[in-house]
């Protein structure tokens, strides 16, 4: 997983993001954190990648504070991978990625997926994105500006 240095440091935070989780191993890996997946062996079991490929995978979402590597929540053995802050913080780009992909990527008839809000039972409501005042806004109503990070 060679880093492209000109990504690495861009100053536009999309292609940092995907240089750093864009590999679609790594985002379906943290798709299933979200199912309650923990283990090596159930990310393994689920996802049906090479164990080396999953380990490096890991080691470095570990290393990009999206998981902490945990002593096993059942007093076993074995190790845990939990989902930190930062990692909770991807949330909504997999619940955008898969609004889009239920819309775009099935035929009529075809079965898949639904993310339900365990609360109503219901179908999630598309994400929107908004403005500080609550409107609606499309590509068409934002622009990007320079800014410095603080702190």
């Amino acid at each position: 997983m060679a880093k492209q240095s000109a990504l690495l440091n861009s100053e536009c935070p999309v292609a940092r993001t995907l240089e750093a989780i864009g590999e679609r191993w790594c985002l379906m890996i943290v798709r299933e954190a979200f199912d309650n997946v923990r283990r090596f062996s159930e990310f393994q079991k689920n996802l049906g990648l090479a164990k080396n490929i999953l380990a490096a995978r890991l080691k470095l979402l570990v290393e990009l504070g999206v998981f902490d590597l945990r002593p096993a929540s059942d007093g076993s053995a074995y190790s845990e991978y939990a989902l930190t802050e930062r990692g909770r913080g991807l949330f909504p780009i997999i619940v955008a990625m898969r609004q889009w992909g239920e819309q775009n990527m099935f035929t009529a008839g075809e079965v898949h997926s639904v993310l339900i809000d365990n609360q109503s039972k219901l179908p999630l409501q598309p994400l929107a994105v908004v403005s500080a005042s609550g409107e609606p806004l499309g590509a068409e109503d934002c622009h990007r500006i320079r800014v410095t990070k603080e702190g």
